[in-house]
């Protein structure tokens, strides 16, 4: 009796612990098939989680670069020595605003230097370059980003460009700041996730990057067609290659192309500027279409020349003609913001997503105000494209945060340079006297130097330069005071340089500038054969030779400081 009772309770305790074992096998079946689920599960479309993470590291990618080319080259430019101390220029606009620091100050040149110490500026500079190469790189590198940062971020680039001056006058500074004051509400107010659940990607965010890109095609190809005739008759590209401000190697072989591949360039450039942003407004697949022949299009031009990071950063907002679907490519299946992107569409497909909270609500009301916002600011904007009397690169608010954009609307059909020179001889009328060449770090100068790869990085003295050369030196002072710093061998100026000939020697007793064209040499010539990139002729004199001396009242009455005169000189 004891016996079969025992034998009954150990059958039972086998059949828990085998009903157990099935349980658990069930249950990691089942998990093991979910996670296999996911994995191989497809990202569905409509919405912008990924793209999100997309916009936010390309944007910082760009105010990387931005960032560091301000460290590397403020000093030298805006700095305590440079060629246009911005301490200089924050005073003027005090004296002018009404001799001190208020809100007038503010809004006339909106900068953080207004509130730092002005004793060293150069700091200062190093400071605001440092901290957004730092915020930046984080970005970049985590793929995450809140509120605070990205305007941070923006507000340290627009204290530089404020004070930047000519060396800020490009049109892809005014750019770059529309292009992260979007990107601002593209975040959480303060979490740092690349998938924030209860801060869901904004459709009019998204929107406000399309038609960025919308705005800066059509100002493009607006200002040509209205622009130089050569557009017209589709003959720009015969110049482009050779007379852009700094061209690459592949600028080179590309300018000898067949004059009926020209032709077809410029009938595409038409075709992608003029028409294919209006695909945006045509479907999810029509969008998507122009947003593969907008980058694509900006991947030629930065191949085919050094255009600064203007070509990367239009690519930013064409990556918002992209919903998660097109771009999931990019990231690991099943793991991840991927991972997280199917596990929040398959909740809100199984009806299964959160109540909107009070943030998302306020967030809501953030969205829809900034769509009227850029609405508002892009009434002018508009209305300048519509306009025969268009013009480009210029901003209706003094916070830039909608622009007006365009680029070659005119094309220079020769190639010309200014070259500064020095000599050691007393005496420059001397017909003995050697000239002997200054290099700087980019724009043709030596022929047998061969066309340099900077993009996306770009040298700010080398472009102002490419406009000076066809230009008068009157129009472009700063020439003359480069001149004076290099009669002094100046190290602040000669930084900016790629060679100096009097390296290690006696400062030049005179410089001149002279003013050459300069041509492509054609590829298996005998020139080429000899190595020369250019040919180039001479036109005559940019500026005549000037001495110290000489300098000294022009200085004064600019109140740029005097260099040094050696004794054994005066």
């Amino acid at each position: 009796m004891a016996a079969s009772s025992e034998a009954a309770e150990n059958s039972v305790r086998r059949r828990r612990v085998r009903d157990s074992r099935t349980e658990t096998e069930s249950s990691v079946s089942s998990g093991g098939d979910s996670q296999i689920k996911t994995r191989f599960q497809t990202v569905q479309p409509g919405t912008f989680w990924l793209t999100r993470v997309v916009l936010l590291r390309s944007v910082c990618f760009i105010y990387f670069v931005a960032f560091c080319v301000a460290y590397t080259q403020n000093k030298q430019l805006i700095g305590e020595r440079g060629l246009t101390p911005c301490k200089s220029y924050l005073n003027s606009v005090k004296r002018y605003v009404g001799g001190k620091v208020g809100l007038a100050a503010v809004t006339y040149t909106p900068s953080v230097l207004w509130f730092l110490d002005w004793s060293n500026m150069d700091a200062n500079l190093d400071g605001i370059a440092l901290l957004g190469m730092a915020l930046s790189a984080f970005v970049l590198l985590t793929g995450t980003a809140n509120v605070a940062i990205m305007a941070v971020l923006w507000v340290l680039y627009h204290s530089l460009v404020n004070v930047g001056q000519l060396w800020y006058s490009f049109g892809w500074e005014s750019q770059l700041l529309e292009t992260g004051f979007l990107a601002i509400f593209l975040c959480p107010l303060w979490t740092l996730s690349q998938v924030p659940r209860h801060c869901p990607p904004s459709l009019i965010c998204i929107w406000t990057f399309r038609w960025l890109i919308v705005r800066i095609m059509l100002g493009a190809g607006l200002i040509k067609i209205r622009g130089d005739k050569c557009w017209r008759d589709l003959t720009c590209m015969d110049y482009h290659y050779e007379t852009q401000p700094v061209p690459n190697p592949v600028s080179y072989y590309l300018h000898r192309s067949p004059w009926w591949f020209h032709r077809f360039e410029t009938l595409s450039n038409h075709f992608i500027e003029l028409i294919a942003p209006f695909f945006t407004f045509m479907g999810r697949r029509m969008c998507m279409v122009n947003g593969a022949i907008q980058i694509l299009f900006q991947l030629v031009l930065i191949v085919s020349g050094n255009l600064s990071f203007l070509n990367w950063l239009t690519i930013v907002p064409s990556l918002a003609c992209f919903d998660d679907a097109a771009l999931g490519f990019l990231f690991r299946s099943g793991v991840g913001a991927k991972g997280t992107v199917l596990q929040i569409q398959n909740q809100d497909a199984a009806g299964r997503a959160p109540r909107p909270s009070r943030g998302m609500l306020v967030r809501r009301v953030v969205n829809v105000s900034l769509g009227i916002l850029i609405g508002w600011l892009s009434v002018p904007v508009v209305l300048n494209l519509l306009s025969s009397r268009q013009v480009m690169n210029t901003s209706f608010d003094p916070l830039r945060i909608v622009n007006t954009y365009g680029a070659f609307g005119s094309i220079t059909k020769e190639r010309t340079e200014v070259i500064i020179q020095g000599t050691l001889s007393p005496d420059p009328k001397d017909p003995e006297v050697v000239w002997e060449e200054y290099q700087f770090l980019c724009k043709p100068g030596d022929v047998y130097r061969r066309p340099c790869v900077i993009s996306p990085y770009h040298y700010r003295l080398d472009w102002l330069m490419w406009f000076a050369a066809f230009q008068t030196y009157e129009q472009n002072e700063w020439v003359i005071h480069i001149a004076g710093r290099l009669l002094a061998n100046d190290t602040t100026v000669l930084s900016l340089l790629r060679h100096n000939p009097f390296q290690g020697r006696d400062p030049p007793r005179w410089v001149r500038g002279e003013h050459f064209i300069y041509r492509f040499s054609r590829p298996g010539s005998a020139s080429a054969a000899q190595g020369k990139w250019w040919l180039r002729k001479r036109i005559g004199a940019y500026f005549p030779p000037v001495d110290l001396e000489g300098l000294r009242v022009y200085f004064q009455s600019r109140n740029w400081p005097h260099p040094h005169i050696p004794a054994d000189r005066s």
